[in-house]
């Protein structure tokens, strides 16, 4: 059985694919996502992978055939289809959210029946019902029409109506719609921070133990699945070609006193819901808080799911509880985990090297073989070279800094990949020139490095034309200091390369990385270019991160 897995990369997607691969039964299977997660890592590296962007903008409908064809081109010859691709983020770019979550589902679907698949299974959501204001349990049958303060409730709706129409134009292809609670693994946490806390909420609270007590919106009941349990649900829809709907959540339901106990010390204080939304609602127009108070409503509006089917019919049972998947979950928020993949990154230490320094790491740990043998003669000033050397380190350091909190800012747009790329490359670059420095035995000036990190972080406060968010001159702005470091570095290859022979080192690596220095410089260009184009014209943003 060969199964294709859209949106493979993701939280539910990355627990799929590693549920899928481990199946005897099931043969290959192919990932499709916007940006291809690092295929040497597990979980990715057992699966075929190939780029697709559901969402994409189509301008007519010759554009939008296109999409549906190419979908279809990759989808030929494949059993069954697990259509997982969702947008959460930018939450503010409405359109952009729908164009992937509806019309994204709509474009799979045609894209399946076109290519001959015979079963599509959708993730959809508890977040699709219509509210409730009680604590009944609610099958399959309920209806599903959403929650319209939510955006997300609202586009889980839609794609249902999407499926209804599809159904009935294509009774020959089994749909399955998986409608799950709230899905959680510890290698999530760094994606759950960034799309619903936002870098200023300060994640040390949220370790079980750490609040005195739990403020919670009263009527507040949660359900949660982890991922993996979930993930086994899909397997067995796929294996049993089962049809129609599932609900699928953990067997407790976590009410305020649990929350409060596993979150905090069991005092628990309950709010109204009404005191609470405009709160929530300020931080978000503040952009001090990704999350906007939609999700609110919804947790306090959708109804408890009745597990009864998916029990029956599948003989599905988690294997996880409710509160250990939320203590699972906690702590990966704290500790900022995540796997291979752009939307499932785990957060990147901005200064690594600061903690490494004040612990007196050995010095030459990193120093390659081939200038073991390297050291500065009499007739070179050892004082002078050090301070340049160190001097060239800060600033490295300092555009390391800024080129991953880029990439970070970036990540969800069209110009995160190559971002992270550079910021990957850029950081190599910086290890080759502390390797020189150890194997020279110069001091590398730890406390200069300190400062660039202090620097770089003033640096963020910068009079751009916005207080609370990126403006799009900050990305002008921040290129155009990436360009000047780069060609610093430039400068600094070409003097080592002019050194060599006399502190023996190898000519040849400092003329490659001058090499590299000038394709840092042109991608930086090409990126430079496309920013300026557009920065100040209205509704024109590129890589506009919100």
């Amino acid at each position: 059985m060969r199964v294709a897995v859209v949106g493979g990369s993701g939280n539910v997607g990355t627990a799929v694919v590693r549920a899928l691969v481990a199946e005897p039964s099931v043969t290959s299977v192919l990932g499709l996502s916007r940006r291809v997660p690092d295929r040497g890592a597990s979980p990715y590296d057992a699966a075929e992978w190939a780029s697709a962007d559901v969402g994409a903008p189509a301008a007519d409908d010759a554009a939008e055939e296109a999409i549906v064809a190419r979908l279809a081109r990759a989808l030929t010859g494949v059993d069954a289809v697990i259509h997982l691709a969702w947008l959460i983020q930018p939450n503010r770019q409405r359109e952009k959210l729908r164009r992937t979550n509806v019309d994204g589902t709509r474009r799979v679907a045609l894209a399946s029946a076109r290519a001959g698949v015979k079963h599509l299974v959708v993730a959809s959501s508890w977040a699709s019902y219509s509210p409730v204001d009680d604590d009944i349990p609610r099958d399959e049958n309920w209806a599903t029409g959403g929650i319209r303060t939510s955006h997300y409730s609202v586009d889980k709706a839609a794609q249902e109506r999407v499926l209804d129409a599809f159904e009935v134009a294509n009774p020959g292809v089994v749909v399955t719609r998986m409608r799950t609670a709230l899905i959680f693994q510890a290698d999530a946490g760094a994606e759950i921070v960034r799309y619903f806390l936002g870098p200023f909420v300060p994640l040390g609270l949220l370790r079980p133990g750490t609040l005195p007590m739990l403020p919670l919106p009263s009527g507040i009941r949660l359900q949660v699945v982890h991922a993996d349990d979930v993930a086994q649900a899909y397997l067995q829809v796929v294996l049993q070609r089962a049809g129609g709907a599932f609900n699928v959540a953990a067997d407790e339901i976590l009410w305020p006193k649990d929350l409060a106990r596993i979150i905090d010390h069991g005092r628990l204080i309950q709010v109204p819901p009404g005191l609470i939304r405009p709160v929530v609602a300020l931080a978000w127009e503040a952009r001090l808080l990704a999350s906007d108070a939609g999700w609110l409503d919804m947790a306090v509006g959708v109804p408890v799911m009745d597990t009864t089917r998916v029990r029956t019919v599948l003989g599905w049972t988690p294997r996880h509880s409710a509160e250990q998947t939320l203590r699972e979950m906690l702590l990966g928020m704290v500790e900022r985990r995540g796997t291979a993949s752009s939307p499932m990154r785990p957060h990147e230490t901005q200064f690594r090297d600061a903690p490494e320094e004040a612990a007196g790491r050995h010095r030459g740990s990193q120093t390659p073989g081939d200038v073991m043998d390297a050291h500065v003669p009499g007739h070179i000033d050892a004082g002078l070279l050090g301070l340049y050397l160190s001097d060239h380190l800060t600033g490295a350091t300092g555009g390391h800094n800024l080129i991953e909190r880029m990439s970070g800012a970036y990540a969800d747009t069209e110009l995160g990949p190559e971002l992270a790329r550079l910021a990957s490359e850029i950081g190599e670059a910086r290890t080759a020139l502390r390797a020189v420095i150890d194997a020279l035995e110069l001091p590398r000036r730890p406390y200069r490095q300190a400062a660039a990190w202090v620097a770089e972080r003033v640096g963020r406060l910068k009079l751009n034309g916005r207080l609370t968010q990126r403006s799009p001159l900050s990305l002008v702005l921040e290129l155009e200091l990436m360009r000047s470091a780069v060609a610093g570095q430039l400068g600094l290859w070409q003097t080592l390369a002019d050194l060599a022979d006399d502190l023996r080192l190898p000519r040849e690596r400092f003329e490659e990385l001058s090499d590299r220095t000038r394709d840092f410089s042109a991608r930086l260009e090409r990126l430079h270019e496309a920013a300026r184009r557009t920065a100040f014209r209205e509704g024109e943003k590129v890589g506009n991160a919100g």
